[in-house]
């Protein structure tokens, strides 16, 4: 018994020593960064929700839009923006009125961008024949003329555009990267790496967070899968750590084709990757408190949203929503405290379409 234990002891100092070794390695490379969380579920029956979590500093006004299709788009990036006519409706959450940071559309394709710190976006040459887009619609450029993450991957292939970024309101760079998911569970990630678009395509990329980049969060998380989640997860608010955990419980979790036990299934992994409200962590300033999730059932077209300050969940039925060519721009208002229960689609009003903030405006 006490050869075991010993055994038992020298193991675990071995473990935590290489544990520590490895995030010492991962945290060096990783600059301070904002904080969100992505997972994808695939339950049973063809089920598919996804999952976020948007952390910032402070408030960011956000308010749920509604936007049909045949909305005339300028790419808000000078004169010579991209342009193109929406193809799907979709219901997105908006960051001060300014961008659109999240969403799904009628055909069950959700977007969520989320900081990316290591993003370098290109510097186009005199002869570049691409259209920039303000980052403000990159989002909003997916849902408006996808129905399928294969269909988005084609035609970033063809790199139609190129990202300029913003400033939010608040100072802070508009450097992120953008994941995809449709209805049959396919996923892609975006990124702009030292100037160049790298996509990265698999059903099996269900979990997205911050730092490092993808290709990196794979390989780490890809260690701690060695290690095991019965045995040891990262609990600390890290981008890498909130990777490994989403990655562990959205597989974990029940199973099954109750949308109603999926969405809450989904619900509790985001919280447990959401970072709580007034974490200081030093040395790293940039980490943010979690102000909303929003899980998106792409089986069934139901975009649940939940603000950190309000007491309840609530949801729009995309269904239910007027999306015909001509219908008008409606925005169900969160922005100043209003409070949501249940179905929300018939309190969606009027509203003047919003201005996507333009990079090469002051």
């Amino acid at each position: 018994m006490l050869r075991s234990t010993l055994n038992f002891r020298s193991f675990s100092r071995t473990l935590f020593s290489s544990l520590t070794a490895l995030t010492t390695l991962f945290v060096g490379l990783m600059p301070s960064a904002l904080a969100c969380s992505r997972a994808v579920y695939l339950g049973s029956e063809n089920l598919v929700i996804t999952g976020r979590t948007m952390d910032w500093f402070n408030d960011t006004s956000s308010n749920l839009w509604a936007f049909p299709r045949g909305i005339e788009r300028d790419g808000a990036a000078g004169a010579n923006a991209i342009r193109w006519t929406s193809k799907y409706g979709s219901v997105s959450t908006a960051m001060w009125d300014i961008a659109i940071a999240d969403g799904m559309n009628e055909k069950g394709l959700v977007a969520n961008m989320l900081y990316l710190a290591e993003t370098k976006y290109p510097t186009p040459a005199a002869n570049d024949s691409r259209q920039p887009l303000s980052l403000a619609l990159w989002t909003q450029y997916m849902l408006d003329n996808f129905a399928t993450v294969a269909e988005a991957v084609t035609a970033m292939e063809q790199a139609p555009f190129y990202v300029m970024p913003i400033t939010s309101p608040d100072g802070h760079a508009g450097t992120a990267h953008l994941s995809i998911s449709d209805a049959t569970g396919d996923s892609a990630i975006f990124e702009y790496i030292e100037g160049k678009l790298v996509i990265h395509h698999s059903r099996d990329y269900q979990v997205m967070t911050n730092s490092p980049v993808f290709e990196q969060q794979l390989a780490l998380n890809q260690y701690w899968q060695q290690i095991g989640g019965q045995t040891m997860l990262p609990g600390t608010n890290r981008a890498s750590d909130r990777f490994v955990r989403a990655s562990y419980y959205i597989n974990e979790i029940t199973k099954t084709a109750d949308a109603t036990e999926g969405v809450g299934a989904v619900f509790s992994v985001m919280r447990n990757v959401s970072v709580p409200f007034g974490i200081m962590i030093p040395g790293q300033p940039n980490i943010a408190d979690t102000i909303w999730r929003t899980v998106s059932d792409q089986t069934n077209k139901r975009y649940f949203f939940e603000s950190t300050h309000s007491p309840n969940v609530f949801w729009v039925d995309l269904t239910k929503m007027d999306f015909s060519e001509g219908s008008p721009v409606k925005k169900l208002t969160l922005a100043s405290g209003e409070i949501y229960a249940g179905e929300t689609s018939a309190q969606f009003q009027p509203a003047v379409p919003m201005v996507f903030k333009d990079p090469t405006k002051n």
